[in-house]
């Protein structure tokens, strides 16, 4: 979608770090904006702070509920009309050995990593395409929804599930005039390492994890991060130019080649085992 002015957008995540700097990018581009999330204060507060809050209305909306996001989506028709973007940008993070994670926390991540963004396409689609104007689906990966590192099981395979969805529904997507791009990026400014805080074993571990090296060079990273306003910046970028992927760092791009690499090995060496190399 290379025109946003006058356009409606949906966003999760949006009473800070990556959503709320969206939001601010597309109010700038002439569009309205409905401003999900969990913390109704947060969203207050967010929406109070914009230099258009008229143009904005805000929900409560737990993405990991396929009927508080469909109430979300409703709202958001009632209010502005149509909607023809949706950034579905609600994530959390969760950090742990294999082995020892409650399983209760695997699910936990899993119905909003992953979930949570089949429930936003699920129901903004078919709203997209009833109108015909096109659209544009946005949903936050990672870079760790393309490399991995330990520590972070559950967190790189919801990440991996996004970015994996997000290929499909492009393709699937693309004769009805509905884009998609896939946010990967590294670190930015955010809350994110601290949102295990509210996983079902959160109360068991929390301040051991806070207290670990692991953590503590993670918040490092992400407190000295690029600015969330730098990254929606490149991802109204991105989205007028149909990217499939937005990145933003050149530290990880030999990650990437290594990985491609290896595969690639494994790839040719099975076919080499058939006989057919």
């Amino acid at each position: 979608m290379t025109e946003i002015a006058n356009k409606t957008a949906f966003v999760t995540g949006a009473a800070s770090g990556i959503g709320l700097a969206l939001t601010k990018a597309l109010l700038a581009r002439g569009a309205k904006v409905m401003m999900a999330d969990m913390n109704a204060e947060g969203l207050k507060a967010a929406q109070a702070s914009l230099d258009r809050p008229d143009d904005t209305a805000i929900i409560v909306c737990d993405v990991a509920d396929a009927t508080s996001v469909q109430g979300a989506a409703k709202a958001t028709i009632d209010r502005f009309g149509k909607a023809h973007l949706v950034f579905n940008n609600a994530g959390v993070s969760l950090a742990g050995l294999p082995g020892k994670f409650n399983l209760e926390d695997w699910r936990w991540i899993v119905d909003i990593n992953i979930m949570g963004i089949v429930y936003g396409c699920e129901t903004f689609i078919p709203l997209i395409a009833s109108h015909g104007e096109g659209g544009h689906i946005i949903n936050t990966a990672s870079m760790a929804g393309h490399v991995t590192n330990p520590g972070m099981g559950p967190y790189f395979a919801t990440k991996f599930a996004v970015v994996g969805y997000s290929e499909a529904l492009r393709m699937e997507l693309k004769n009805i005039g509905i884009g998609v791009s896939c946010l990967c990026p590294t670190w930015i400014k955010s809350n994110i390492h601290n949102t295990s805080d509210k996983s079902p074993g959160a109360v068991n571990s929390r301040e051991e994890f806070k207290s670990s090296k692991a953590y503590q060079t993670v918040k490092s990273l992400i407190e000295n991060g690029m600015s969330p306003d730098i990254y929606a910046e490149l991802c109204m970028k991105g989205i007028g130019a149909n990217r499939m992927h937005i990145f933003n760092d050149p530290e990880t791009r030999q990650a990437m080649l290594d990985r491609h690499t290896s595969t690639m090995a494994d790839y040719d060496a099975c076919l080499t085992d058939l006989g057919i190399a």
